[in-house]
């Protein structure tokens, strides 16, 4: 193996992502699959992760699968006990449990004083404690070891106004910060070995907003084609098009990389519209 090719490899590396049976987490984890790593899944949903256990199984043995609520400490803490008892280190932590919620969203002839503070805190502590939680059980053991790299998931709802999602909006801008927070704290305290860094994906097509950015048609909707005009790209991204900066991260190519919140947005976090 060569010198550049040793910098990107996960051999030997044991990664955790959470909300493991999502879109997003399942197809980060093929890709660091396919980089060597070994995966555990965790996720709420006992059928889901199942499935992408499986699914998983067929490009790389080495998958395992635990159901966890990440905003239950206990319940993370005791999966991270198991883990640690079967794995001698833990390399890498994903935090991709996370997304916007249908109550904590502001219906379009509603306003923002027609949801109560439940309403929009669903939203938060699933984004912002779901990203939390983790980091601090499962980095408490990378503070032993004094190596390990995190990511979170930002999004582009942190960098502008993302109109109808209030508690998301402010999870991931409170994301950021505890990003660039941990970065230091863990830095400072524990070595240079431990990074903190996230990543912050553009409009990317899902399944879960599919409807809202196309047509069954095939052609844009009204909030389609408002993402388009501010995207200097002028498409929407793939989930797969996250795999080349996560494994970057995840791996000693970023070695001096820490605190950063990166976009992967085909230009929109950067564009004035003008």
């Amino acid at each position: 193996m060569g010198y550049v090719e040793s910098l990107f490899s996960l051999n030997k590396k044991l990664v955790i992502l959470t909300g493991g049976a999502g879109i997003l987490a399942s197809t980060m984890a093929k890709g660091l699959a396919k980089a060597g790593a070994s995966i555990i899944l965790l996720d709420i949903n006992e059928e889901s992760l199942q499935r992408q256990v499986s699914e998983l199984r067929f490009i790389k043995s080495d998958v395992e699968g635990y159901v966890c609520n990440v905003l239950n400490e206990n319940d993370v803490q005791r999966i991270s006990d198991t883990i640690c008892k079967q794995h001698s280190t833990i390399d890498i932590l994903i935090n991709a449990a996370g997304g916007n919620t249908q109550r904590s969203t502001i219906g379009i002839d509603k306003t923002v004083f027609d949801l109560t503070v439940d309403d929009h805190k669903q939203a938060f502590d699933l984004n912002f404690w779901g990203t939390v939680i983790p980091t601090l059980v499962f980095g408490k053991q990378m503070a032993k070891q004094r190596r390990g790299s995190i990511i979170n998931i930002s999004s582009m709802a942190s960098f502008r106004t993302i109109s109808r999602v209030m508690g998301y909006s402010a999870a991931k801008a409170a994301v950021d910060n505890f990003t660039r927070w941990m970065a230091v704290e863990l830095a400072k305290k524990f070595g240079n070995g431990i990074r903190v860094n996230a990543i912050a994906p553009g409009f990317l097509i899902t399944e879960q907003n599919r409807a809202l950015l196309i047509n069954p048609d095939g052609s844009p909707t009204k909030r389609g084609n408002d993402v388009l005009a501010m995207t200097p790209f002028k498409r929407f991204g793939d989930p797969e098009e996250l795999i080349g900066t996560v494994l970057w991260l995840a791996s000693d190519a970023s070695s001096f990389v820490t605190g950063t919140v990166i976009p992967i947005d085909g230009g929109f976090s950067i564009n004035s519209g003008v």
